[in-house]
């Protein structure tokens, strides 16, 4: 079953891969076709400005279609370059990206670098060079790959995430599922423990060991009732926080080290809130076993409860 989930999360993935790699290739093709498309526009208006300026008359000469051809194309940039008078004219360009030389200077190399400068000449005379650039369209589309690679980056990370939760989500089942049965199964032996002590309470032991006995079993009960709550929501329920807390800390007190030193600051009235008991006692006891290793088993150790309007702060302090 896992074996097969893995082969059609892979087959997902390597599907999603592949669409987006033609979508990218077909992008890549579909923008060389327009860059060709506009050279060969291009081509063609360098042959009808050369036919303009190979006839003395070609309002009369050439007819309109010449005309139509040159005055048809008012999207590509072009600079033409007139060589005897070193003039430097453009055509659908803004003028204040072409008022200075530097400017100018600037778009004849960003030009020639993105399409071959076309020659015009008259005869064999060399007349004009006709440098161009992307059409508005092309500029806009030459961001389009960029654009999918970035889609296609942040869709991999997000299999990557998908993968790696759904990962994650299995392997917490199965510690949820073990904590589970590792509490079903010290439920059994604790049943009988607390029979023995019942025993243990007939035979006039020192009450006192029996009670240290019994309150260890209730501890073991309460580790018990923590792993079978893992992978559960916690049943909340309204109780004395202070009650609460100084149980815990009264315990883990009487289980520790003379070295460490225990302070408490409570308030004097109770404080009731919702919480669950079994997980609440887990989180202090974490606090309080890592502030004593924190003081290598020799310190003081501060707790303090602090109300703040309708907000109470549990603070742990320690001299590690």
């Amino acid at each position: 079953m896992l074996r097969n989930r893995t082969y059609i999360r892979w087959a997902f993935i390597l599907a999603s891969l592949f669409i987006i790699s033609l979508i990218l290739w077909n992008t890549y093709n579909f923008f060389n076709h327009l860059k060709e498309s506009e050279r060969v526009k291009m081509e063609i208006w360098a042959e009808a400005y050369q036919e303009i300026l190979s006839n003395n008359h070609p309002d009369s000469n050439i007819g309109g279609l010449v005309l139509t051809v040159i005055h048809s194309n008012t999207t590509t940039p072009m600079i033409l370059h007139t060589i005897k008078e070193d003039l430097y004219t453009a055509r659908n360009i803004p003028d204040k990206h072409f008022d200075t030389p530097e400017k100018r200077a600037r778009l004849v190399s960003k030009f020639s670098s993105e399409y071959a400068p076309i020659e015009i000449y008259n005869g064999e005379e060399l007349m004009q060079v006709m440098y161009y650039g992307n059409s508005p369209i092309i500029n806009k589309l030459k961001y389009y790959p960029a654009l999918l690679i970035l889609i296609l980056i942040l869709f991999v990370m997000a299999i990557y995430l998908f993968y790696k939760t759904s990962k994650s989500a299995e392997q917490n089942k199965l510690w949820a599922g073990m904590a589970k049965e590792t509490a079903h199964q010290i439920g059994t032996p604790l049943s009988s423990l607390l029979g023995w002590i019942e025993i243990l309470k007939t035979e006039n032991t020192n009450i006192e060991y029996v009670n240290e006995i019994e309150k260890d079993v209730q501890r073991l009960e309460t580790i018990t009732n923590r792993f079978s709550q893992i992978g559960s929501l916690p049943i909340l329920e309204r109780k004395d926080l202070i009650s609460e807390t100084k149980h815990t800390f009264e315990y883990l007190q009487k289980r520790t080290s003379k070295l460490i030193t225990f302070k408490y600051e409570f308030p004097s009235h109770p404080i009731y809130v919702y919480l669950n008991s079994e997980l609440l006692s887990w989180t202090i006891e974490n606090i309080v076993k890592n502030g004593i290793d924190a003081m290598k088993g020799k310190g003081t150790l501060e707790v303090k409860i602090v109300e703040h309007n309708k907000f109470v702060s549990i603070l742990v302090t320690d001299e590690g």
